[in-house]
């Protein structure tokens, strides 16, 4: 009931008033579009204005729902060559203008207006440039027509990727208008808003959500760029959680050269923006060996990397996964022991098993997550019962790795604390693994898995005597035992790229808790 008054408001007379500002300042900045790289993926081979039809652009019944969107976002005209003609440009905006000059559901959705705004002020040389007076007055009029509706709906939208897009939109007009110094203020105060919201007290995000990070920093660097290139000064908070957001990509990704698993990541290809980044000068550094609750040991071949945070809020848990204490290894950049990934698509089956124990390198109990999840009031998984970690011991001295951990996930439900030790002789070659399961009270016949998932692209196989399992990656050969526990192999899933699926391995160690629940697992290269 309530979409459907918000819908009969947003479609009435009375808010298409409040959205026409009589008093529309001249384009002042035109920002540059290769500062979108980092967003926008922009085709290498150009395409020219006269490859479209015009006759039906806005019209061609024959396009899908995705490829309307991609259209009324306008990011295609980052697509076209400089020989297109601004001309036949303007007359295919100016048709769209004819058509949406008014609020509708379809092209005026939150995230598909805020990124059509920065398509259209990143391109005037096509978009605006060398227009009739009367055509650049309805350009200016319908920028700022939707500007004002991203500002009256961006405390209403609910996903926090929208509003960082929506609110570099509102920057991106204040900074273009420069009379429209409000706007920008605005634009301003509710980025300071979703910060406040979203980053702790240090300047990490809430919801230890690694690819969020990333995307806040391309956002907020693109921002700064904004503010550069138009010779207006740069707020000092933008450049203060850009060095804090730096320090967690240089701690996540260029000190890895891979994208670890964990909380909603995938693969990413980063490279990519690493080329970004140098060409508009920025180096990020991070030496620690721990941050934002993970922990991450390297040398010159092996990788290991650990978990070992809390939950997060459940108000920040959308995108999290049940994987406390699980871990990473990589040798020569390939892992060994990789999490499953996760599956975006929020209402899939495959959302809730990438967001399950059971698709992490760790401990499953009567097979059962470490957190149980429920849907909120927009259908999404989050957290019911957070979790909470101990740091029992970090070292990370040449010749050992060690950690150690321990979490309460099963203590509500099976009286139990599971702690876990991880430790890397780096002379032996050799990955050693402790798992315990402390018991308050002992519940008889109490099944137990522990995983280890395998990239889709590892060859593995179980000897004779069922003790050993051999794990082959490339070049290299490595050998898994557990010797007072049954191991074996298991289909699942691999949900590494976005929203995609294959089938990968995994080793699992099973059995039935009792009084002595010490289950040593080792790797080794062979």
């Amino acid at each position: 009931m309530f979409e459907i008054l918000k819908q009969i408001y947003l479609n009435s007379f009375i808010y298409d008033k409040i959205l026409t500002d009589k008093s529309i300042s001249e384009l002042e900045y035109k920002p540059s579009a290769h500062l979108q790289s980092s967003i926008v993926k922009i085709k290498t081979k150009k395409l020219n204005i006269h490859d479209f039809s015009h006759d039906d652009f806005w019209t061609n019944k024959k396009l899908n729902e995705k490829q309307v969107q991609k259209l009324n976002n306008f990011n295609w005209l980052f697509s076209l060559d400089l020989k297109s003609s601004s001309k036949s440009v303007q007359m295919i905006i100016k048709s769209w203008i004819e058509k949406n000059y008014k609020y509708n559901s379809k092209t005026w959705e939150f995230k598909l207006t805020s990124k059509r705004i920065i398509s259209l002020l990143s391109n005037t040389n096509l978009t605006y440039d060398n227009g009739e007076e009367e055509y650049q007055k309805d350009f200016n009029f319908i920028i700022h027509k939707q500007t004002l509706h991203l500002i009256n709906q961006i405390d209403k939208e609910i996903s926090l990727n929208n509003k960082i897009i929506g609110v570099a939109a509102i920057i991106l007009v204040g900074l273009s208008y420069k009379n429209d110094r409000n706007i920008k203020l605005k634009g301003l105060e509710h980025l300071k808003k979703i910060i406040k919201l979203t980053f702790d007290n240090i300047g990490i995000l809430k919801s230890r959500n690694i690819k969020l990070s990333i995307f806040f920093l391309k956002y907020l660097i693109l921002i700064r760029e904004w503010f550069k290139e138009s010779q207006s000064e740069i707020p000092e908070f933008v450049d203060e959680y850009i060095f804090n957001l730096g320090q967690s990509y240089a701690f996540f990704w260029s000190n890895l050269k891979f994208d670890p698993l964990f909380n909603g990541n995938n693969i990413s290809n980063n490279e990519e923006f690493d080329i970004y980044l140098k060409r508009l000068g920025y180096s990020f550094n991070n030496d620690n060996f721990e941050f934002s609750n993970y922990v991450s040991f390297k040398n010159k071949k092996i990788n290991l990397i650990m978990d070992i945070g809390s939950s997060p809020n459940k108000k920040f848990s959308e995108k999290y996964q049940a994987g406390a204490l699980s871990f990473e290894f990589a040798s020569k950049g390939k892992k060994i022991f990789t999490n499953s990934g996760y599956f975006e698509e929020n209402n899939s089956k495959y959302n809730q098993i990438s967001k399950s124990s059971a698709a992490h390198n760790v401990l499953i109990v009567d097979d059962n997550s470490s957190c149980k999840f429920i849907k909120n009031s927009a259908s999404n998984l989050e957290i019911k019962d957070k979790l909470k970690t101990n740091i029992k011991k970090i070292n990370y001295e040449k010749n050992e790795w060690k950690i150690i951990a321990s979490h309460d996930g099963y203590l509500k439900k099976y009286n139990l604390i599971y702690e876990r030790e991880i430790n890397f002789l780096p002379e032996k070659n050799k990955l050693v693994g402790v798992e315990k399961l402390n018991f308050k009270k002992i519940i008889p016949n109490l099944k137990f898995d522990v995983r280890f998932h395998l990239d889709p692209s590892t060859k593995i196989t179980k000897t004779q005597d069922e003790k050993t399992i051999l794990i082959e990656l490339d070049s290299e050969g490595w050998k898994f035992i557990c010797n007072n526990y049954t191991i074996d192999i298991e289909n699942g899933l691999y949900f590494g790229n976005k929203n995609t699926f294959v089938e990968n391995q995994n080793i699992f160690i099973s059995g039935i808790a009792g009084e002595n629940n010490n289950i040593k697992w080792e790797l080794s290269k062979i």
